[in-house]
């Protein structure tokens, strides 16, 4: 158990596990934010890839 809180101790006081940890918070947000986004706009991302479905199946597609 002291070896294990001694290894605790060591990473919090090293820098690179302090930027490893910033690194991966940040990161976190950009995912975050880019699910939110698609979120967002998927409704309308959606409706917007039916009208050109619509589109292009009646302008290749004419009627006989």
């Amino acid at each position: 158990m002291k070896k294990a809180l001694e290894g605790i101790r060591a990473f919090a006081t090293e820098e690179d596990g302090i930027a490893l940890t910033e690194y991966l918070v940040l990161l976190a947000m950009v995912v975050g934010g880019v699910v939110a986004a698609v979120g967002l706009a998927g409704g309308n991302l959606a409706s917007a890839w039916e009208g050109w479905q619509t589109w292009w199946g009646d302008n290749l597609n004419p009627p006989a």
